[in-house]
């Protein structure tokens, strides 16, 4: 095999992972047209059509998908080759891919990044942004943040952050004219302002707790948004009422925006873990990386 096939095939692999020539690009830090440059010379050297363009989309033909089933172990082992090195220097270095939300990596992440960086000068961390829960294995993404109570049990996790508590919210305009819910049940009375995850279409389900037990209320609306900033910036503007993580609003009600209601129904979600696949070598990165997160009540 030729060096250039090596780096080609690398690249095959993450376009097809993308089902995208944009994102592949930004992954791997080059540009389209070298790219598709890349990958149209490896599809001739190879002799067959590896991926299937239109001018919206990119799939993997038949024979891409025989080339992938034994190209993706391939990569994972080398992988595992260039960490167990990092392991042998003991210095955590490269490039660690891990997926989460924005409220995840704005309330866990970002506070501990100063002290981890300067510590650590030769990691680079990609975060991906993404609400859905992500195959993190089929992906090849290195570790996933999410709360506890949805990470699969085959999984490594680790608490890297305290329970978070919800609230719901509306500004002062709305409750002069519609007045605030007694109760949860009393929601269906209201404008309420849904959530829906962009992947599954699926909307979020406002959860309340009554006398120690769960409560699922459904709720409606004029509104429903697949972006968390919009759906507050819904709530500022009066448009109706939103279930929110507490700390994202915390400002506004101190500063009279949004007024909270419903408090003493409102339960705690079970805290961020960062979870990864079990491996016989946590690669040095990794690992200083769960260290520095790791939560210390």
């Amino acid at each position: 095999m030729k060096r250039d096939d090596l780096y080609d095939l690398a690249a095959f692999e993450v376009v097809a992972k993308h089902a995208s020539f944009t994102r592949a690009a930004a992954e791997l830090d080059m540009s389209q047209s070298a790219l598709s440059h890349a990958i149209k010379m490896l599809e001739e050297r190879l002799g067959v059509r590896l991926l299937a363009r239109t001018t919206r989309s990119v799939s993997v033909t038949e024979a891409g998908e025989t080339l992938l089933r034994s190209l993706r172990p391939a990569l994972d082992d080398i992988a595992t080759g260039v960490d167990a090195l990092g392991a042998m220097r003991g210095k955590a270095a490269g490039t660690i891919r891990l997926t989460a939300t924005k409220h995840a990596i704005s309330s866990v992440v970002m506070p501990l990044l100063p002290k981890f960086l300067a510590e650590y000068p030769d990691v680079q961390l990609q975060m991906l942004v993404d609400d859905s829960f992500i195959d993190i294995v089929a992906m090849r993404i290195d570790a996933g943040i999410r709360f506890g109570d949805i990470v699969e049990k085959d999984m490594i996790a680790v608490r890297i952050g305290p329970d978070v508590p919800l609230a719901v919210v509306g500004a002062p305009s709305y409750f002069e004219k519609y007045g605030h819910p007694g109760t949860p049940r009393e929601l269906s009375l209201h404008r309420c302002i849904n959530y829906r995850h962009l992947r599954t279409s699926g909307v979020f389900g406002w959860e309340f707790v009554e006398d120690g037990r769960p409560l699922q209320v459904r709720v409606e609306g004029p509104l429903t948004f697949s972006n968390s900033e919009l759906l507050l910036e819904a709530a500022l503007a009066g448009h109706g009422l939103a279930y929110v993580y507490e700390n994202e609003v915390l400002g506004h009600v101190a500063a009279g925006r949004l007024e909270r209601t419903l408090a003493k129904w409102c339960p705690n979600f079970p805290g961020y873990y960062l979870y990864h696949p079990s491996r016989r070598q946590v690669p040095p990165a990794l690992a200083a990386l769960v260290a520095a997160l790791k939560y210390r009540p």
